[in-house]
């Protein structure tokens, strides 16, 4: 496929309308169907019941029934990538999507493709939680070329859209059996029997840094703050992450400013997952996080602290109710093996090869599956990439 030398033999001259998505002649807003039921007051069935991003329950009964888009009004999961989700047959749509299809001049199908290539963040209004309205949607502008050549490029995205999740699916079941001969070898290499080797508490072999207990306020440019949501499975996630100007972080406190190979834990809700700062003057400290400066090799204490020794150990520990808080002083009484450093550097290189396969989006399994829809996405938006009026050479 050779990108628009491919669209324009396929538009063979044939120009291409812009409607705008509220254009009643074109496109159907069936939000009036809409019903949000708690998860308390919902009979049990075979029915999907949609939210922003994705299936939430089965119900009984059913809001539509048909061919529809869903598109996020608020809570995407993100905000680059927007949360569009395709549906056919009986389902309940709740109130934080809207609900779209074509009519018989536009495949909704091809509605489904063309929207996954839109920027929503200009049509987004409101804070943290950005929201869609109906009054900003109904501005999107979308491409109508004729139905067959719709059906053509539905025909090629669907193929390519198989394709792309067989070779996905293929990578992640690999990317599964990694990752437990990297648990299988991380317990078995880091599990010590008793006498065996000193033990140490964490805050003997690291100083540890509490987190902010307010929120500033955010920039768009600045430190990446690192929250709870943003550590996840040995990660640290610094692609959503909210920006505090460096003059905010300066002024709104004096904690310490974690450097480049610090470890960072969650604390309060998704507790006790890890991640490794990656540069020097990158971020700060969101809520409900600790950052531990290691004085022992560092690769060998977040791997440790993954462990399930150490994971247990902090289960046994965390305390709270319906929200569940690992305490500060918990966190500097976990338990650390002290092994010699040649050793610790030994168990942290044979981890490392592990953790970069199952882990790293720049090598290993992770990198291979981002390509892969990457190499998806690239097609898709040269095949949806049409001309608009003002471009069009008269």
């Amino acid at each position: 496929m050779s990108g628009m030398n491919f669209l324009e033999k396929l538009l063979d001259g044939v120009a291409v309308e812009w409607k705008a998505l509220g254009d009643e002649a074109f496109i159907e807003i069936a939000n009036s169907g809409r019903k949000p039921v708690e998860a308390s007051l919902r009979i049990a069935g075979k029915t999907p019941y949609y939210g922003a991003n994705n299936i939430q329950d089965y119900v009984e009964g059913h809001t539509h029934y048909g061919e529809f888009v869903l598109i996020a009004e608020d809570g995407s999961s993100s905000l680059e990538n927007y949360s569009i989700q395709y549906v056919s047959g009986k389902f309940w749509a709740n109130n934080h999507v809207h609900v779209v299809r074509g009519k018989s001049n536009l495949n909704t199908r091809f509605l489904f493709h063309y929207l996954r290539t839109v920027k929503f963040i200009p049509f987004l209004t409101g804070g943290g939680r950005a929201k869609l309205t109906k009054g900003k949607m109904v501005e999107i502008q979308i491409p109508i070329p004729p139905l067959k050549i719709q059906a053509e490029i539905v025909r090629i995205l669907d193929t390519f859209t198989a394709l792309t999740a067989e070779l996905t699916a293929e990578l992640t079941a690999e990317l599964t059996d990694r990752k437990k001969q990297y648990n299988y070898y991380r317990d078995r290499l880091l599990t010590f029997a008793k006498g065996e080797v000193e033990w140490k508490t964490l805050e003997e072999v690291a100083d540890i840094f509490d987190s902010l207990h307010q929120t500033p306020r955010y920039s768009e440019i600045g430190l990446s703050m690192i929250r709870v949501t943003d550590i996840k499975g040995g990660l640290l996630n610094l692609d959503e992450a909210l920006k505090v100007s460096n003059e905010v972080f300066e002024t709104f406190t004096k904690k310490y400013l974690p450097k480049k190979f610090d470890l960072v834990m969650s604390r309060v809700g998704s507790y006790g997952n890890v991640g490794i700062v990656p540069s020097d003057n990158s971020v700060c400290m969101g809520q409900n996080t600790v950052v531990i400066h290691p004085q022992i090799n560092n690769k060998y204490l977040f791997h440790f602290l993954l462990s399930k020794t150490a994971q247990s150990f902090i289960e046994r520990n965390v305390g709270g109710g319906s929200q569940k808080t690992l305490s500060l002083k918990s966190i500097k009484e976990i338990p650390i093996p002290l092994v010699s450093e040649e050793e610790q550097e030994r168990i942290a290189t044979i981890l490392d090869k592990f953790d970069t396969l199952t882990h790293s989006i720049s090598e290993g399994l992770p990198r291979e599956i981002a390509l892969r829809q990457k190499q998806y996405e690239y097609y898709r938006d040269l095949l949806l990439t049409f001309p608009k009026p003002e471009e069009v050479e008269v």
